[in-house]
């Protein structure tokens, strides 16, 4: 039976029909943005059958420049490339702490920076920069392009992941390279990002790293520019 006939998740529908989103929606959205966080503490729950996979369905419908849908997903289960990934994390984390200002160290040692223990699920996102979909509308002056592409996909999984409950960690201190070779990924695949998904074992509005100490959130207005 495929994954979309045993979704947990709602499948998208389709229709030519106008939708109006009312203020209750709008007001609902503004608050999956502010309970959406990047999570670092999972249970070991596992999700649902079908349930990534759903998400997955969820994230393809991101744009894409020239709809070229470049995203490509890796569902890692096998333990041994998990098991390599958790190497590679080691080696990258140890480097990066050595490098933290004196200062700052402690508080870096104390980050729990990756959920790989703990996270049932692991997914890996890369963009195909070989694809010939989208006939390479709007690459030739921004061929990036392809790249942000998928990150609309991942913010999309996101989104649609934590609106279900389901938490998402993106593990950002890893070697590009060794991950494609750990998922014996084409050389054409770019990688863009390993995320860890699970049930979180608590929710809260602040970014944790806000709780710890490492940033504060700035405010809009200075981001904001006029020309």
């Amino acid at each position: 039976m495929s994954a979309r006939a045993t979704s947990p998740i709602d499948s998208a529908a389709t229709s030519t029909r106008p939708v109006v989103f009312d203020h209750a929606f709008r007001a609902r959205l503004r608050e999956l943005l502010i309970w959406r966080r990047d999570v670092r503490h999972f249970r070991r729950d596992p999700l649902p059958s079908g349930a990534l996979e759903a998400l997955i369905e969820l994230a393809c419908l991101a744009p894409s420049v020239g709809l070229s849908q470049p995203w490509r997903f890796v569902i890692v289960e096998d333990e041994v490339s998990r098991a390599a990934i958790r190497r590679n994390f080691a080696a990258c984390n140890a480097a990066a702490l050595a490098a933290q200002a004196q200062e700052r160290a402690g508080l870096y040692a104390r980050l729990k920076l990756a959920g790989l223990d703990q996270a049932p699920a692991h997914l890996a996102v890369f963009a195909d920069h070989s694809t010939t979909q989208g006939h390479g509308l709007g690459r030739r002056t921004m061929p990036e392009m392809i790249d942000y592409s998928a990150v609309t996909a991942v913010h999309t999984i996101w989104l649609a992941a934590r609106a279900h409950g389901i938490g998402m960690g993106w593990v950002s201190i890893l070697d590009a390279d060794a991950v494609a070779v750990a998922l014996d990924v084409p050389a054409t695949w770019r990688f863009i990002g390993y995320f860890c998904l699970g049930y979180p074992q608590a929710d809260d509005t602040i970014p944790e790293l806000e709780r710890m100490g490492w940033e504060q959130r700035r405010p809009t207005a200075p981001v904001i520019f006029r020309r």
